[in-house]
């Protein structure tokens, strides 16, 4: 193909980035992936696996693990966007949060790097139910989660990486700041409902209070700076009514509407993922 670029996936094996990678390479690109195991390692935990990594890349797309919006995230992208500038780096695509203001301080280190960029922020993932902290649960058979009657736009991960893609290899995306959302609202009550019912499985959903929720998370063990996390992303993010808010730009990029979640209940029950035991630790 004509205009091959070499492109650096960090998160290449993550929720996006795995799929993003896939795309590329379908489409005649060259990828490196870049994550502890690959080779050159690149690890966010140390700033001397980067430039490695980054070395002979026209361009870098960045998740940022597990979110920018934790402490430390925003000085790892500036030292980041340093390292990207001298190998040599043409353009930057950053995959942040709809509606997290600690991640838009990163996205301004990026618009302001003087490289080419897009700014992809995204709206709450559909595979958080299937690929993350909300699966257990499900396959328990009973789900606690705070801000019951938050009204949520999930977006596709599918969706996510096609826009990331098409903003990666076309520069009419440069210097835009797109937010994808899916095309309708669901509350936490709505999903676990729905779930339910494609898969034919009785799972209960019952509100709990934020403090109750994140004891919980102490009480298992689960790591400081994750329920640091949760906290932030249940009270700030899902908090702020603007994040019920439906926009178009998948659409606008992709020429299509963007995947209904009902679309990814269906798909995901396929696989069988919602019907696996729990193995008892």
């Amino acid at each position: 193909m004509k205009n091959k670029s070499n492109i650096l996936v960090i998160g290449g094996t993550g929720k996006t980035g795995r799929k993003v990678a896939r795309k590329l390479i379908e489409i005649g690109h060259n990828v490196r992936i870049g994550s502890r195991s690959a080779s050159p390692s690149f690890d966010w935990d140390n700033s001397e696996t980067w430039s490695e990594s980054m070395q002979g890349m026209d361009k870098v797309y960045i998740t940022f693990q597990p979110d920018l919006a934790v402490p430390g995230a925003l000085e790892a992208i500036e030292e980041l966007t340093k390292q990207a500038k001298r190998c040599g780096v043409k353009k930057l695509v950053l995959l942040s949060g709809k509606g997290e203001r600690e991640a838009e301080l990163c996205e301004q280190v990026v618009i302001h790097s003087g490289l080419d960029y897009t700014i992809v922020r995204a709206s709450w993932f559909n595979q958080n139910f299937s690929e993350s902290f909300f699966l257990e649960p499900i396959l328990e058979g009973f789900v606690a989660l705070p801000q019951a009657d938050v009204k949520v736009p999930y977006v596709d991960t599918d969706d996510i990486a096609d826009v990331a893609v098409v903003a990666l290899i076309n520069k009419e995306h440069n210097g835009k700041i797109y937010q994808l959302t899916g095309p309708r609202v669901l509350t936490f009550k709505d999903v676990i409902k729905d779930i339910s019912e494609v898969t034919g499985r009785d799972i209960a959903f019952t509100p709990i209070a934020l403090p109750a929720y994140t004891k919980v998370m102490k009480q298992q063990g689960v790591p400081a700076n994750f329920i640091w996390l949760v906290e932030y992303l249940f009270s700030e993010v899902l908090g702020n009514p603007n994040n019920s808010e439906i926009t178009n730009d998948i659409e606008n990029v992709l020429g299509r509407k963007p995947k209904d979640f009902s679309e990814y209940i269906k798909e995901t029950a396929a696989t069988g993922i919602w019907n696996s035991k729990v193995e008892s630790v």
